[in-house]
């Protein structure tokens, strides 16, 4: 674990954080089934599902985390309760900055708006002054290469666009933390090389991010620290290094001695 002066306030700290969601394992199928069930207060078969069991992170100024491990395991549940799109079940969250969030392709997007028009709206519900979006507009349109596009409604964007747009639009509002989700999956290997660079360029500043990647080499590149989460546990943490060899051990089921022969960084763990 990178050590860091005891004097420097947490930006993050995620106190034994828990999420719950019920799960409905038979739903009516008919009109006449719902009515019944509602007459009788019956539910149906309901199952409680925890996405996240007991986590605690605590993430300091200018500090860039990793957080890794498979399909489900609680990675993009945990970024979404950080950002406050919503509540945990047990535990506390807190957050001393302002957040920028590409957790999903294309949300936060109106789709009948154009591109240059959802960067306005954008904008807006990040408290920016329209001084300060008119200053950062030209940036952002030059920084996603969507010239030709900016005047077209975003529902004709392709995925690859749709990142564009939404990584430029959070790298130049300028926020204290920046939480990324897989965006750069979507992206092309030219424009991932420039994110990468303006992410640095970020981090030389002190500022924070959260990256959630199954690219172990792009965790290892940009961040320092790292998470393995698995079932909504915390299996390790520590430098990215050390977490990304405990997961790829259990993955691929490497010893110590393989890992001799086989490089972490050149390593991208498939979802599954």
């Amino acid at each position: 674990m990178a050590e860091h002066n005891t004097t420097v306030a947490p930006i993050i700290e995620v106190n034994n954080v828990s999420r719950r969601f019920v799960l409905h394992h038979e739903r009516p199928k008919t009109f006449h089934e719902l009515f019944v069930r509602t007459l009788q207060r019956d539910k149906g078969h309901r199952e409680d599902f925890w996405a996240l069991k007991d986590v605690n992170l605590t993430v300091y100024p200018g500090d860039a985390v990793g957080i890794i491990g498979r399909n489900g395991s609680g990675k993009s549940t945990l970024l979404k309760l950080i950002a406050g799109l919503m509540q945990p079940s047990n535990g506390t969250i807190a957050v001393y900055g302002t957040i920028a969030a590409l957790l999903e392709v294309g949300a936060g997007f109106h789709p009948d708006l154009s591109g240059r028009e959802n960067i306005y709206l954008n904008g807006a519900f990040l408290g920016l002054s329209k001084k300060r979006l008119a200053r950062i507009v030209p940036d952002i349109i030059n920084f996603s290469e969507l010239e030709h596009f900016i005047d077209v409604p975003v529902k004709h964007y392709s995925s690859g666009m749709y990142m564009r747009l939404g990584f430029s639009i959070a790298i130049h509002v300028d926020p204290d933390i920046l939480i990324t989700d897989e965006v750069f999956a979507v992206g092309d290997d030219a424009f991932r090389a420039k994110c990468e660079g303006i992410i640095n360029d970020f981090r030389k500043r002190g500022k924070t991010m959260l990256f959630v990647s199954h690219a172990l080499a792009q965790v290892l590149a940009l961040c320092d620290r790292a998470i393995w989460l698995d079932q909504g546990q915390v299996l390790a943490a520590g430098s990215s290094d050390y977490v990304a060899r405990q997961y790829r051990q259990s993955v691929t089921g490497l010893t110590n001695d393989d890992e001799a022969e086989a490089s972490v960084a050149d390593l991208v763990v498939s979802a599954t």
